[in-house]
């Protein structure tokens, strides 16, 4: 072979390797530069896209917001119209009795949803209130008594008072039937509440009345003042001026004027109440993030693309030995693993099977520990008043008091029954049976448990206010255990009020639906409502109690088809409430 022809065979590979080079040159550069164009035409679209959108979302919002501001005031103003018509309510305006109607009031609250309900009488005073402190105050000078007293219809009111917030008022005259003025019932709207779900943190939220001030609003500062007088005193850019300021910085393009040339947009909508308005002020802050956040993803998939395309590129075919050796030894691996965890799972289950044979003899253990200390809680007591009659009659025989002695050594007798009675109910307590059931007036189980506690009352300093409904309150229940809950709820009481200078303690029945028992004291309240009724549960020192009193209370009372109830009071102190089903009127009056 000759020079020329030698050399022009070595330069045939150079040349393919050097056209090779060059289209792969040709393909990145076009790669760049689709790439650059795919993330320009994707800024412009995107930016626009959700400029459009952010100006309809808050459109919608504001649509929203209307719509609740609507619907509170119109669910409100039916209110005044159904509780002027309330028989109970007229009948205790015309009888001026108000026993139950703040409590009948304080039920109504929460099902409507109102901040407060009043009832105030012809005069103007307040005779029931769900806010039991404003009793007895005379409202008859203030608008919303005086326009509902003229007009037939339900009349709205609002004023600013002294405390700088709004109050908004509906209110109805109640008439009897020969068209007299009873009373006005006055329903107290709270709609400052509906200004946390206005909260946002890119746009500012107000309502304005007919006169221009505004009377909600998202900024505190704003209300009282006309909408140039809210602006100039804290403009809306304040709340999201560094938001705006970082997207009118980072973005691509021009600043469009209905973007980028204005921090916010302004939106009103007409609310048909009152010529009231809602107006919102609404920044673009998240447009400029949004659009970055979708071209950093592009960006990252185009980086991707190029580090795969290198990859392959420059990636080499593995020898099929070493991937075979290196998966017999990851077979290895994972067979040791086997082995160990078959060994491991081996001495758990050992391990569980004493475990179940320790728990199985600690479960007898404390069912035996838990029948001791319930025979023994429920004896206490008995036992206790026991010692205080052995003790008056002993010292009655002293004083040749022969009479009374023989009364408490009655009373002893009749506890001595009661021992026994306790100790056959708890035989029965496995049964849950409803043989001893009978009609019971629960104002008589509260005397019989009033009398067992006797001895313990004469010695406590004790204030008790006793409110009992004039006629029977009857209910199925076995009466020696319904006595036995009413004196651990007592008993519960004066310990609770041990350390209290002012000891009160009421006692109220009352009669609806259901029979209710409440006993309220004046201790320090309940420090864990959720494990107040689990047995071993109790707050008072070691050799005061075993924790079993309410936890055998509850049961009984579930045992009758009722159900005890704990709560702390607001002025302090704990509320326990029993409450069982009514005998029909038959059974009342078979019972009777």
């Amino acid at each position: 072979m000759s020079p020329m022809s030698l050399a022009e065979t070595q330069s045939q590979p150079d040349s393919r390797q050097r056209r090779r080079a060059w289209v792969l040159r040709g393909l990145l550069v076009l790669f760049l530069a689709a790439a650059v164009a795919a993330i320009w035409v994707s800024n412009a679209y995107l930016t626009q896209r959700f400029t459009e959108t952010t100006r309809n979302r808050a459109e919608i919002r504001l649509a929203i917001y209307s719509g609740t501001v609507q619907s509170e005031l119109q669910r409100h103003s039916v209110v005044p119209l159904l509780l002027s018509r309330d028989p109970v309510l007229i009948r205790s305006l015309e009888q001026m009795s108000f026993t139950d109607t703040s409590q009948r009031l304080i039920s109504y609250v929460d099902e409507i949803g109102a901040a407060s309900l009043v009832l105030l009488d012809r005069e103007g005073r307040i005779v029931a209130a769900t806010d039991r402190s404003r009793l007895g105050q005379l409202r008859n000078s203030d608008p919303f008594f005086v326009q509902a007293a003229r007009s037939p219809d339900t009349v709205f009111t609002s004023n600013e008072p002294d405390t700088g917030r709004y109050d908004f008022t509906f209110s109805r005259a109640m008439r009897g039937q020969d068209n007299r003025l009873l009373g006005v019932i006055l329903v107290e709207v709270d709609l400052a509440r509906i200004v946390d779900r206005w909260r946002g943190a890119s746009e500012a939220v107000f309502l304005v009345n007919s006169q221009g001030e505004i009377i909600l609003s998202t900024e505190p500062r704003w209300r009282g003042r006309t909408e140039a007088e809210a602006l100039a005193l804290q403009p809306p850019q304040s709340a999201i001026q560094r938001a705006l300021e970082a997207t009118g910085e980072f973005a691509f393009g021009d600043r469009r004027p209905d973007f980028f040339g204005s921090d916010t947009i302004r939106l009103e909508s007409r609310i048909p109440f009152r010529g009231w308005r809602i107006v919102s002020y609404t920044a673009y802050t998240s447009v400029r993030e949004r659009v970055n956040a979708v071209l950093a993803l592009e960006i990252m998939g185009f980086a991707l693309l190029l580090a795969g395309g290198f990859y392959v590129v420059s990636r080499r075919a593995r020898s099929q030995s070493v991937r075979l050796l290196r998966e017999s030894a990851e077979l290895r691996r994972l067979n040791a693993r086997l082995q160990r965890e078959i060994a491991e799972r081996q001495r758990v289950e050992r391990t569980l099977e004493e475990a179940e044979q320790s728990l199985a003899q600690s479960q007898k253990l404390a069912a035996l520990g838990e029948m001791s200390a319930a025979v023994s809680h429920e004896l206490n007591q008995p036992l206790a008043a026991m010692k205080t009659y052995l003790a008056g009659a002993r010292l009655l025989l002293q004083r040749k008091r022969v009479e009374e002695a023989a009364s408490s050594f009655q009373r002893i007798d009749d506890l001595i029954d009661r021992m026994g009675a306790i100790t056959r109910q708890l035989k029965s307590y496995a049964r849950k049976g409803g043989d001893a059931f009978e009609p019971v007036d629960l104002r008589d189980a509260l005397k019989g448990a009033m009398t067992m506690m006797e001895p313990q009352l004469r010695t406590t300093r004790v204030e008790i206010t006793q409110s009992l409904p004039r006629r029977p309150v009857m209910v199925m229940a076995d009466r020696l255990r319904l006595e036995q809950v009413i004196i651990n709820l007592l008993r519960n009481a004066l310990d609770a009020m041990k350390d209290v200078p002012k000891r009160e303690l009421d006692l109220l029945i009352a009669e609806g639906e259901e029979a209710v028992l409440t006993v309220r004291d004046s201790g320090k309240g309940i420090d864990d409502l959720d494990a107040l009724f689990e047995p071993f549960y109790t707050t008072k020192k070691a050799g005061e109690g075993v924790g079993l009193g309410l936890a055998i209370s509850s049961g009984i009372v579930t045992d009758l088809g009722g159900r005890l109830t704990a709560r702390n009071g607001e002025g302090g102190g704990a509320v326990f409430e029993v409450r069982l089903p009514l005998i029909g009127g038959e059974g009342a009056q078979a019972a009777q």
